[in-house]
């Protein structure tokens, strides 16, 4: 693959060798969802040896390091990296592979450390700007919502940024491409589960009883047409029934069936006729059939969703990295999730995807083959340097 002409900056380069060996210690030290104790104070060490005020303990094991520019007072700016890991078992057998069984940095939250912890090194040798910037670490991004419980602790009453940035590796797209847009860019995510409630009887004598299986299966086809005939086509939206369970022998019909699974959609609006709908066909679907459902219906993340003027930033700053032949300034939104979503609701900012490279070997996301690809790394962090005197530039 040739990798395209980028206008990296030198340091970055300079100190690849270094950053990739953070990286691979980073990855060999996976820890889930606000477990992360040696992954905090790795990065809490580092930010301090450069000099940057840190704060630790947000959201349990986030850390904020800040940097005062030297050029006087302005805007004040977050850049965001995730820090947790997976609960799967790595298979790449790498020389830094975990080393804690069952758990494995399976999205790439090490690269985003390595490049944000990159860009701090920097900016801080010499802080030839003026504002502030806050790097902000944030734990538990998988599943448990850090970066919703970091907002609610109040990260941006401690550290009042004007706008907010994130970054994710994505595998397919080519090393020193980048790809980023106004609007959606990952999908809300909701959790559902429904529990059929019918009446237990010998599976040689089922009209003695309620079946809560043949009705679990109704409920299953009728959800499949909320989205097909209730959502308008020109929108987005997917349901996925990802569990169904129920019984516990051949010649017993149970007392009740379990149905668990996600809804995904860009739009908050079509989020409330789904929900609403869904609570209604589950209902109505297991009565038709002399069962009860409860549906316990959840919220987990928003839709990330970026602000024009961030969005505008980003671009200039990511064509001037990689070429503005080598962004995509139309990428298709991920059905993907991602809690980066809970701090653009609260402060306008931009959320842009880093070319991670081929897939071959299944390195994809939350795969157990996959590995971030160092080659990656100068490329973040010189966009994150450039972003931070862009941003704080403009009016």
């Amino acid at each position: 693959m040739t990798v395209p002409s980028c206008s990296l900056h030198p340091r970055a380069t300079e100190l690849v060798d270094e950053f990739i060996s953070w990286r691979h210690h980073l990855h060999a030290h996976p820890e889930t969802a606000f477990e992360e104790n040696l992954t905090s104070a790795f990065v809490a060490e580092k930010l301090k040896s450069f000099g940057l005020e840190v704060k630790t303990g947000i959201a349990k094991t986030g850390v904020v390091a800040t940097l005062r520019g030297n050029k006087g007072a302005g805007k004040r700016i977050g850049l965001r990296a995730d820090m947790d890991a997976l609960d799967i078992h790595e298979t790449t057998n790498l020389p830094y592979a975990s080393k804690h069984p069952g758990k494995m940095h399976a999205c790439g939250h090490d690269g985003h450390m390595t490049m944000l912890l990159g860009a701090a090194k920097i900016l801080a040798e010499n802080p030839d700007f003026a504002g502030t910037v806050d790097f902000i670490f944030q734990p538990a991004e998988e599943n448990e919502g850090g970066g919703r419980e970091m907002v609610k602790e109040g990260l941006f009453d401690s550290h009042p940024v004007d706008t907010v940035y994130g970054m994710h590796n994505w595998p397919g797209r080519d090393i020193g491409t980048m790809a980023v847009k106004a609007g959606p860019m990952m999908a809300s995510y909701d959790v559902f589960e429904i529990v059929i409630e019918g009446k237990g009887c010998h599976a040689a004598m089922p009209h003695l009883g309620h079946d809560p299986i043949t009705t679990a299966g109704q409920v299953l086809l009728a959800l499949q047409t909320i989205v097909a005939r209730e959502i308008n086509p020109l929108k987005s939206a997917v349901i996925s029934p990802t569990q169904i369970f129920g019984g516990d022998t051949w010649n017993v019909i149970p007392n009740t069936a379990t149905i668990r699974g996600t809804v995904r959609t860009f739009d908050p609006d079509i989020q409330d006729v789904i929900e609403a709908r869904l609570v209604d066909t589950a209902k109505h679907t297991a009565q038709a059939l002399g069962c009860d459902a409860r549906v316990n219906y959840q919220r987990r993340y928003p839709a990330t969703i970026n602000s024009p003027a961030e969005s505008e930033i980003a671009l200039a700053v990511a064509s001037k990295i990689v070429g503005a032949d080598q962004v995509d300034t139309n990428p298709e939104p991920s059905m993907a999730s991602e809690d980066f979503a809970f701090m653009l609701n609260v402060k306008p900012g931009c959320y842009i995807w880093l070319g991670n490279g081929p897939t071959d070997g299944d390195r994809l996301l939350h795969n157990a083959a996959y590995d971030f690809n160092d080659d990656a790394i100068t490329h973040g962090v010189s966009y994150w340097i450039a972003l931070v005197k862009e941003a704080l530039s403009r009016e």
